[in-house]
């Protein structure tokens, strides 16, 4: 029987394009969850306090978020975690190693936008893990594009089934609030952008008098016609459809001014799964197993920037994580313990006495850890769906400041292992590359190395835009290929050949050339 502890468990990512207002429904959520009294704004102003999910200096600095940030609070009786990833998609990456570590997924729309190119490429994601999604139509108090329309651009775009939960009363200056299909129920607020504002108005029935004081009869008609319209078209919520990732709930609202917010809350809650079972290379690991199991997901230097911690995120997968209980940590066959277990808020840290499935708990990090690595009781167990992606950029680290040698290679040794960007090693000389999905996780580590670090480097760029994992049934023959093709050979974390070419072109060749080497886009060549 699965524990009443795993059952409370909700764990989900919030993904989007950028600017769809991912952040900001995030602070939201918690300010219904009472985790946060007021909610700021994203970008900085002297007015607002920064938003408490983009603590990293550089996030508040550009308003956007460029590391996954985990917070968890209770609420109505469930114990939610939420993990809010970057939407630029320089840090994509970032985002598909998160999405490996949670049981479903909000995604944000924006309403004017639509669907855009970030937000197709992170649904492919879901569809391949079969995440259950649920979609939220961002900022309807804008004029933006029709109900009816969006839906369609979203099951053609997504390729998704849909049905809509809650239901828009108008759009732009004329949107009142919004009808729950789900409840029944509608709540017509006024805008607050900062606290909960008390609802205007309560019914559960249209045809209620006390309406007519809010609505104009043009608007309760409208929404009456809408309502019977969503009912033909989508009908009702099939539970299982959802919990496979085939049918995806939709929720209107306005995350800026709380409109929409408790209905997505409250619905959520309800219909969203709770921990599962898990894939690892050896079984299948069932959420109700007796022994611990988990996997780390994310490493995040200097959280803390007055102390230099590293910390690993791990995902609970099976049994009960207890504070000062020895682990084995599966890759260095050595066993760990940890005393200072961390639960967390945002930046906000507290020491966890137990955690369950479906838990982030932050463990600090001497260096043990890499992206990936399983924790288990004793068991020799390896969770798939950690890839590392092929690269785009690549460019080779050059030192500006030669007294900060030392400082420089911690720096980029602990940015990379944080899955920030790939380091690969070259030869001869030790040559530093990196590789990036974007130009803007180079920024994003020259800023870092220089405020966390004290050094500073240059990046020269390189002219490979291409890198494939090489591996050989026959070991003599990689050996060959790595010796004569050296000036195009980087090491990865783990010590693995990594091919470096220009072009697609000049890969073929060299598949042709070499007909004994296997050439892999991904790390995860096992599967």
């Amino acid at each position: 029987m699965i524990h009443p502890e795993i059952e409370k468990r909700k764990t989900f990512a919030i993904i989007s394009h950028p600017d769809a207002g991912k952040t900001t429904l995030t602070e939201k959520f918690l300010l219904f969850g009472g985790a946060i009294n007021t909610a700021g704004a994203v970008k900085r102003n002297k007015a607002n306090q920064s938003s408490t999910s983009d603590f990293m200096e550089i996030e508040k600095q550009r308003g956007i978020s460029v590391a996954t940030s985990v917070m968890g609070f209770e609420y109505k009786g469930k114990r939610i975690n939420i993990l809010d990833t970057p939407g630029h998609k320089d840090f994509a990456e970032d985002t598909y190693r998160t999405l490996s570590a949670v049981d479903s997924v909000i995604l944000v729309v924006d309403c004017v936008k639509g669907v855009e190119e970030q937000t197709e490429k992170l649904m492919g994601v879901c569809r391949m893990r079969n995440t259950p999604v649920i979609i939220f139509v961002n900022k309807m108090d804008r004029e933006g594009k029709d109900a009816f329309d969006l839906l369609d651009e979203i099951e053609n775009k997504l390729n998704i089934s849909l049905c809509p939960l809650s239901w828009p009363i108008g759009q732009g200056h004329t949107f009142k609030g919004v009808y729950s299909i789900y409840n029944k129920h509608l709540n017509l607020f006024e805008p607050d952008k900062t606290k909960i504002a008390d609802p205007v108005i309560e019914v559960n029935d249209l045809n209620d008098e006390n309406l007519n004081n809010f609505l104009k009869p043009k608007e309760l008609d409208g929404l009456k016609g809408d309502l019977e319209l969503v009912d033909g078209v989508y009908g009702t919520l099939d539970p299982q459809l959802y919990t496979d990732g085939l049918l995806a709930p939709v929720f209107f609202g306005s995350a800026i001014n709380n409109f929409g917010i408790k209905e997505l809350l409250d619905t959520f809650i309800n219909i969203a799964p709770s921990p599962r079972s898990r894939e690892a290379e050896q079984r299948e690991v069932l959420v109700e197993e007796k022994n611990f199991s988990g996997f780390v997901f994310k490493i995040h230097a200097n959280l803390d920037p007055k102390h230099r911690d590293r910390i690993a995120f791990l995902r609970i997968c099976s049994g009960k994580f207890e504070r000062n209980k020895f682990y084995y940590h599966t890759r260095q066959g050595k066993k760990l313990k940890f005393s200072n277990p961390m639960d967390f808020m945002a930046n906000e840290k507290s020491i966890v006495e137990e955690a369950w499935p479906g838990d982030v708990v932050g463990l600090y990090d001497s260096g043990n850890f890499k992206i990936g690595d399983t924790l288990t009781e004793g068991e020799q167990l390896q969770f798939k769906g950690i890839p590392s992606f092929s690269p785009e950029i690549f460019k080779e680290v050059e030192n500006k400041d030669p007294l900060r040698t030392k400082q420089l290679e911690k720096g980029i040794q602990q940015l990379t292992e944080e899955g920030v960007a790939q380091l690969f090693i070259a030869q001869p000389g030790n040559r530093k590359i990196i590789g990036a999905v974007g130009d803007l996780q180079f920024e994003v580590i020259a800023f870092r190395l220089e405020h966390e670090y004290g050094a500073k480097a240059h990046f020269r760029m390189l002219s490979y835009t291409r890198s494939n994992w090489v591996t050989s049934k026959d070991k003599t023959k990689l050996e060959e290929f790595v010796k004569r093709k050296q000036q195009h050979i980087g090491q990865d974390k783990d010590g693995n050949p990594v091919y470096l070419a220009d072009n697609d072109f000049m890969i073929n060749m060299t598949k042709r050339d070499y007909p004994d080497i296997e050439f892999h886009k991904t790390s995860e060549f096992k599967s």
